[in-house]
């Protein structure tokens, strides 16, 4: 198809499916190439482009005073024919392009509108670009044609493979589909997007393929069959396929023969409008189908443009007018004079040139739903803005060397080039128009919906758009309300290789499987995860432990001997009896204390054992309770003191025994002047006052202090006082180990004296008991972790204080409450005279 112009622009155009190529004999002239299958949807495209140039030459606005003219071509859909088009495209007979001589043949062309094709583009656009002609494809997406390096003159109004494949992620992450597989064609359209799709999915991290396969060129059963049984037993219930419409034709063929429902397709952009697949017999299984599909647009007067499209009955086997003409004949099948043999005779109809077209039901006529002819208008007014451009130059201050411009008389190829890569216009659809520096469009797409109504009719329902905008990105809106599902359910399927991993779980990778592969595996304790699919669980600070289902934290359990639990309830109420009962002891030793029980061997060091015992009773209560710098100082210091003073008491009254007994001897009484009252005092003071001096040194020096533990539990803080000075620590329980020791021995050989000097054995034995409670207290300490240490040293300043207690003073309570009448100087006297 071709009309004259004062500028010609070159277009290719997929009008014919097969084409039969001659016998290459080398022994006669081959014929021609000649195609066949007619495809009116091409020529719709081609004449989409005829009117964009026809509407341009119209606008005064635009490019005034230049007339555009076109040169069309047919590719036959073969590479071949295709690149052979092009070359008669831009080679033209003379040197350059003169505006008032007429040229002989067709005029070297300014820009070339096509390919549709990626295979074709990327042959032709090669050549193309070694001259710097400028091509605006208006259907090839692979995204390898935005190399500038490789196709410096190419561009296009139909967004880039590598937009598609980030849209299709987008759709999946939408839907939560992190499984899916991957059909391609075995083409430059295919590898490509397969290798962009690989790249950008692993870069999201939006999911995984389960497999990736190619669909063979035509028919190859075999091939067709491994491949759906491949798709049947895979858990992927998303299938994306980046094919032509040619490809899917044979592989559902496959799909039905093996029954292989319950699939969630997404079609790429070159077969989500394809009608032949939107039949009753293929909906059951590509009903609710996802698509890519090019932008729609709306191009006002193409339909009365297209109507009014007549043969050229002067010229029919023309070249000019041949496609025009076979479009007749194909659609109301006749034949234009003179007609092949024997049509005639067959009953044939001779075509008139005034057959209707509003008559016949045509896809030629159908404007609904304009998308690749939407981008063929957009490439012809590209062109023509880069030259109404180019025109608008102004001498001396154009954008080439020395400042000058670029005239028709004298144009380069390249100079079109520099002023297409600026144009920017907006369409009457209200769509803006320019490209970026890789010669690619603001990319735009519309979501589509493949609807199976009740009715068993199909719908292709338009239920989002994926676009890119300067200042916004890449945007995905979609209505989901709108989407048909052709599920039992109604809704999105669930595709993936594993269930996300809840809180509280991490994701451990199965071995030899794609990451999406994973087993959830719970944290383990004092680890959280608080995000669906973590990867790894994180570590709660010091102070906080993991809960039960491992997704938050939580503040560790606080422990220590406290007065609300049992443990601390019993070991308190020990403490108070023992104080209560010491108390009762020196009230009754108080009220005796005329009588010769409480007067023998010094009352005065009964009384202040009492007190130091009741002492050692109420400094166990330090023991108990949340630890703080004074209760820790406080405890040890206290428990060191009284009992040093307890144990001194013993053991002075331990030597006054001893010298009581001396002094009974003929010539002993000097033995009793070292005991008197201030001597026996004086020996409690100074004996007590090293221990005072002890502690003293150790709370200056290393004093205690409470400290939270973590080291005995793992989801407990145990709140105890370190002692400071373990060599403090120690000499304060040694210094009371050395006098119990010297108070048992000295008793111990003083058992045997008479009996009204039988106190002795009695602290023989309260030492006895005293002496094991510690000495069994010492393993048990350092063995007990955390509260149990204190209730263990608790336990044994109450075992050893009501051992010295019941020891001591039971005896003597028993005889002044219960036996009055032994309790007088005569009868202890007189058990002395009975031995």
């Amino acid at each position: 198809m071709h009309k004259a112009g004062d500028v010609v622009l070159g277009g290719l155009f997929q009008v014919h499916f097969f084409s039969v190529f001659p016998d290459l004999s080398f022994t006669s002239e081959p014929q021609g190439t000649t195609c066949h299958g007619f495809d009116v949807l091409g020529l719709r495209q081609a004449q989409t482009m005829a009117f964009a140039i026809n509407e341009i030459n119209r606008n005064s606005n635009l490019l005034p005073n230049v007339t555009l003219g076109y040169s069309m071509y047919d590719n036959c859909l073969k590479l071949g024919i295709g690149f052979r088009a092009a070359l008669s495209l831009v080679s033209g007979q003379g040197e350059e392009f003169i505006l008032d001589k007429t040229c002989v043949g067709a005029p070297p062309v300014l820009g070339i509108v096509g390919d549709s094709s990626s295979t074709r583009t990327i042959a032709i656009s090669t050549v193309l670009g070694l001259y710097r002609v400028p091509m605006v494809s208006y259907f090839a997406t692979c995204s390898c044609l935005s190399d500038r390096q490789k196709f410096p003159s190419f561009f296009r109004t139909i967004p880039s493979d590598a937009f598609q494949v980030r849209a299709m992620i987008q759709i999946l992450k939408r839907f939560g589909w992190t499984w899916a597989g991957l059909l391609i064609s075995d083409d430059d359209y295919g590898l490509h997007a397969a290798r962009s799709f690989q790249s950008d999915l692993a870069q999201s991290g939006g999911g995984c393929l389960a497999y990736l396969e190619v669909l063979p060129w035509g028919n190859d059963p075999a091939e067709l069959n491994r491949i759906v049984d491949i798709m049947k037993k895979s858990t992927a219930r998303v299938v994306i396929v980046f094919a032509h419409e040619s490809h899917m034709i044979g592989l559902m063929e496959e799909v039905m023969k093996q029954n292989v429902t319950g699939l969630q397709w997404i079609a790429s952009e070159a077969w989500t409008a394809a009608a032949v697949l939107q039949t009753p017999r293929l909906m059951p299984y590509l009903g609710g189908t996802l698509g890519i599909a090019i932008r729609r647009g709306e191009i006002a007067g193409l339909k009365d443009f297209l109507l009014r499209t007549r043969p050229d009955l002067n010229h029919n086997n023309s070249y000019e007018n041949n496609l025009v003409n076979q479009f007749w004949e194909n659609t109301f099948q006749c034949r234009f004079a003179p007609p092949p043999a024997g049509w005639v005779e067959s009953g044939g109809v001779l075509c008139t040139g005034d057959e209707d077209l509003e008559n016949v039901e045509t896809e030629f006529l159908d404007v609904s739903n304009l998308r690749p002819e939407y981008n063929v208008y957009k490439g012809v007014y590209a062109l023509a803005y880069a030259l109404n451009d180019m025109l608008q130059c102004v001498p001396g201050r154009g954008p080439f060397s020395g400042s000058s411009c670029a005239t028709l008389q004298r144009l380069e190829p390249w100079q079109i080039v520099y002023y297409l890569q600026k144009v920017n216009f907006t369409t009457p659809f209200g769509d803006q128009v320019s490209f970026d520096e890789n010669g690619d469009a603001l990319p735009i797409y519309d979501i589509m919906n493949w609807q199976w109504l009740p009715d068993g009719q199909t719908k292709v329902q338009t239920v989002g758009a994926v676009k890119k905008s300067v200042f916004k990105g890449e945007e995905l809106t979609i209505d989901e309300d709108k989407i048909f599902w052709n599920f039992e359910s109604k809704e999105p399927p669930q595709s993936v290789c594993s269930e996300s991993c809840p809180p509280g779980t991490r994701m451990a990778r199965k071995k030899g499987e794609p990451e999406c592969c994973f087993d959830c595996i719970p944290c383990s304790e004092g680890k959280i995860s608080n995000k669906t699919d973590s990867t790894e669980c994180m570590s709660c600070s010091e102070d906080f432990w993991s809960n039960p289902q491992r997704d938050h934290c939580v503040p560790k359990e606080i422990e220590f001997l406290s007065y609300h639990e049992p443990l601390g309830i019993c070991l308190t109420t020990t403490s108070l009896l023992g104080t209560f009962i010491c108390t009762i002891v020196l009230g009754i030793f108080i009220y005796h204390r005329s009588t010769p029980m409480v007067r023998a061997n010094n009352s005065e060091l009964s009384f202040l054992l009492l007190i130091s015992l009741k002492l050692c009773f109420l400094c166990s209560l330090l023991f108990i309770g949340r630890p703080k710098l004074w209760t820790c100082q406080l405890r040890h210091a206290a428990f060191g003191i009284s009992f040093v003073l307890c144990v001194s008491c013993i053991l002075v009254k331990t030597m006054v025994v001893l010298a009581v007994f001396k002094a009974s001897k003929p010539g002993g009484g000097a033995s009793l002047k070292w005991f008197g009252a201030a001597q026996q005092r004086g020996t409690v003071l100074a004996l007590t006052s090293v221990q005072a001096a002890i502690c003293t040194t150790w709370l200056v020096s290393s004093s205690p202090a409470p400290h939270k533990n973590t080291q005995y539990h793992n989801d407990k803080i145990v709140y105890e006082c370190v002692v400071g000075s373990t060599v403090g620590f120690g000499v304060l329980l040694g210094y009371i180990g050395l006098l119990a020791i010297l108070s048992f021995l000295l008793a111990f050989l003083a058992r045997n004296l008479p009996d009204n000097f039988n106190e002795a054995k009695f602290i023989t034995f309260s030492m006895l008991i005293f002496c094991a409670v510690w000495v069994a207290f010492v393993p048990a300490y350092v063995n007990s972790p955390g509260k149990y240490a204190d209730a263990v040293e608790v336990f044994a300043i109450l075992a050893s204080s009501f051992g010295l207690l019941v020891a001591l003073f039971g005896p003597k309570c028993y005889i002044i409450l219960l036996k009055p009448e032994r309790n007088t100087k005569k009868a202890i006297m007189g058990r002395g005279t009975t031995k």
